[in-house]
């Protein structure tokens, strides 16, 4: 029997699909093997079940979503430092950096600012280059001849209030009222413009109402003490004392304070240019914060006591003389002193309403105490009174507003330890 028979005979004996059916095995085995199209793939177990196909995982980039999402803080960006700060002000912490295959937040800013497309002007997107400026980039005020201008500037508070303050033992009458209040203006011209340039300046980030308590707590400093005094023994009958020479100190702390300032900023910014890890850096911004205000309070405390040595003798008048116990408003003083420090610190990297909360607790307080004393003067009310006489009778008038600032100065220093050891605190 020839070929041609044998497979005429073959497919005789293979009943062909009756038609519209489904192709199936019979179908193919009525075509060569050549021609045959390839079998099914056999489905997943879960698609058999589901009728759905495998749903992927996540993302196979997932930085890709993460730099859309943050693509204007990627955009504006001028080094991976401030990518780095912008995430975390955004919850992203080490942990979550895992997430997106990185170790930290570190590497996952440098990911994300190397491909952060740029536009030239041509209008074609390009990537943008791994640094754009250099890695020791100071502000325009750190470098050798502003710092000359701005510790020049940092000292005229405390010579217009020393030549104020000499003014005033050397003048009488209508004269001396004129000096007071010339110099009054002369010293918040010069505070002003110190806050203005330098360390301290803090353009755009002030709360409204931070002036106003600072300018109340230095008037309690300077006055405040005569006032409570007279209201706990009865008074006032006239004019409470003032001590004018009190606000020296305070004055020439301006420098310090604005080399504290610089020191903590320069030390975050190295600090942070080495650290790979936020926990790393908080590591060195914390310990380097408490040195700065322990060093501020100690340098507070050597002015005071050089102000008292110097005014509390030559100054004969009592309203110009220190307390002739050097250490009388010695706790007021450098309570109130490291209290701004702090304000202006978190004013400066960004936390203007902490600043101004603890401002207004202390000056509150304050006025508080001398109003309490005189509201247990009314009928039935004089439980009020008790606190702060307990307090002033014990310690004298100075303990009440050096509890008032130094609570709040603890306060501010707990928030500060916590808020400027972030990264997103030193953009």
């Amino acid at each position: 029997m020839s070929d041609r028979g044998a497979a005429r005979m073959t497919n005789a004996a293979t009943p062909a699909p009756a038609s519209p059916g489904p192709w199936d095995t019979r179908s193919r085995a009525l075509l060569p093997g050549d021609l045959a199209p390839p079998a099914p793939a056999a489905p997943a177990a879960h698609t058999a079940h589901t009728g759905r196909p495998a749903a992927r995982r996540g993302p196979a980039d997932p930085v890709k979503a993460l730099l859309h999402r943050h693509r204007e803080l990627c955009a504006r960006a001028v080094d991976p430092l401030e990518i780095a700060a912008g995430l975390e002000a955004h919850g992203i912490t080490d942990r979550t950096a895992a997430r997106f295959r990185h170790r930290d937040v570190f590497s996952l800013a440098e990911e994300l600012y190397a491909r952060a497309p740029r536009t030239t002007p041509d209008g074609i997107s390009e990537p943008r280059p791994r640094e754009s400026r250099p890695a020791d980039a100071r502000p325009p005020w750190a470098g050798p001849s502003g710092w000359g201008r701005w510790t020049a500037l940092a000292l005229l508070p405390g010579v217009v209030c020393s030549v104020t303050l000499l003014g005033l033992d050397h003048s009488g009458g209508p004269r001396r009222l004129v000096i007071g209040l010339a110099g009054a203006l002369a010293l918040a011209g010069a505070l002003s413009a110190c806050l203005r340039r330098g360390p301290l300046r803090a353009e755009g980030r002030t709360h409204p109402a931070t002036t106003v308590w600072v300018y109340g707590l230095l008037a309690y400093l300077l006055c405040g003490d005569g006032l409570l005094a007279a209201l706990v023994s009865g008074g006032p009958d006239g004019p409470w004392p003032a001590s004018p020479a009190l606000l020296v100190a305070p004055s020439f702390a301006v420098l310090p304070a604005a080399w504290c300032a610089h020191l903590f900023s320069a030390g975050a910014r190295r600090g942070l240019a080495d650290s790979r890890a936020l926990a790393d850096f908080a590591a060195v911004a914390r310990p380097l914060l408490l040195t700065l205000v322990g060093l501020f309070a100690a340098t507070l405390t050597c002015l005071y006591l050089l102000a008292a040595a110097v005014f509390g003798e030559e100054s004969g008048g009592a309203h110009g003389a220190l307390p002739s116990t050097p250490g009388g408003a010695l706790a007021p003083t450098v309570a109130l002193g490291t209290l701004l420090l702090l304000g202006r610190l978190l004013t400066v990297h960004g936390f203007p309403g902490a600043a101004a909360t603890g401002l207004a607790a202390a000056c509150a307080l304050e006025v508080l105490s001398c109003a309490s004393v005189l509201a247990g003067r009314l009928p039935g009310c004089d439980a009020l009174a008790v606190p702060v006489r307990a307090v002033a009778e014990t310690w004298g008038a100075a303990a009440v507003p050096a509890l008032a600032c130094g609570a709040a100065a603890l306060g501010l220093l707990a928030h500060a330890t916590v808020a400027l050891s972030r990264a997103s605190a030193h953009t």
